[in-house]
């Protein structure tokens, strides 16, 4: 479903020119979880925004349903963002204006559904992240941990076919963050969406399918990021 092929990604800055992304091929698959751990700066969240169709690398490929992204329009990059993706900020996104609700209901609205309707579907994602008595509140009013589910639900409302989550779980307690894990696999398995998690914490990895590390933009053996992780 989602393909990348020999992917690079370079952005220049004042300190000279850092590969974010270097020659990545992954593949994943309807219903499958895949967990991209490694350390801050490594790249993780660059591959994220290449398969969101947020940035363009700089060679090779990325796909989705076979469509090359970087061949679409204007157009058919905001509807394959609108129906196609879920993603999951990691600094949540959220407009302070609106309540948890309307945050939830936007992607809905911007992609032309009925506004009752939108508002129905935004209280039942708000529902599924156990967030709906809170849903008339704006992001200010909320805890870090409650606008990361927020952004989850909001996520999730337009039943995508890719879930990209960077750091899912970096703003929730334990317990929090297992059910919002557990929510992410059910969903990604029951509705065979491509899901790719990014994290810097192991306890992710148990959730899936595959883990591939990742450090100085390449992919490297998950069990190396995870010793060095913790200082081995």
């Amino acid at each position: 479903m989602l393909e990348l092929e020999c992917a690079c990604k370079r952005y220049t800055t004042p300190g000279g020119c850092i590969q974010a992304v270097d020659d990545v091929s992954m593949n994943v698959g309807p219903g499958e979880i895949v967990v991209l751990y490694g350390p801050s700066g490594s790249g993780k969240t660059t591959l994220l925004l290449l398969a969101a169709g947020l940035v363009r690398a700089d060679s090779g490929h990325v796909r989705f349903e076979q469509r090359d992204l970087a061949s679409l329009s204007r157009q058919e990059t905001l509807a394959y963002r609108r129906t196609r993706l879920g993603f999951v900020f990691q600094n949540f996104n959220l407009v302070a204006g609106l309540t948890a609700a309307e945050n939830v209901a936007m992607p809905l609205l911007l992609n032309g559904t009925d506004h009752r309707l939108a508002h129905t579907r935004a209280l039942e994602a708000l529902d599924r992240v156990g967030l709906l008595p809170r849903a008339s509140h704006v992001p200010g009013k909320l805890s870090g941990g409650e606008q990361q589910r927020v952004a989850i639900a909001r996520a999730l409302v337009g039943e995508p076919k890719l879930i990209l989550a960077d750091e899912p779980t970096g703003n929730l307690d334990t317990d929090t963050g297992d059910d919002v894990l557990e929510l992410l696999s059910t969903w990604s398995r029951e509705r065979a969406t491509a899901t790719i998690l990014v994290t810097h914490d192991a306890r992710v990895s148990a959730h899936a399918d595959r883990v591939i590390g990742m450090r100085d933009g390449r992919l490297t053996d998950p069990d190396l990021e995870a010793h060095a992780a913790i200082g081995g």
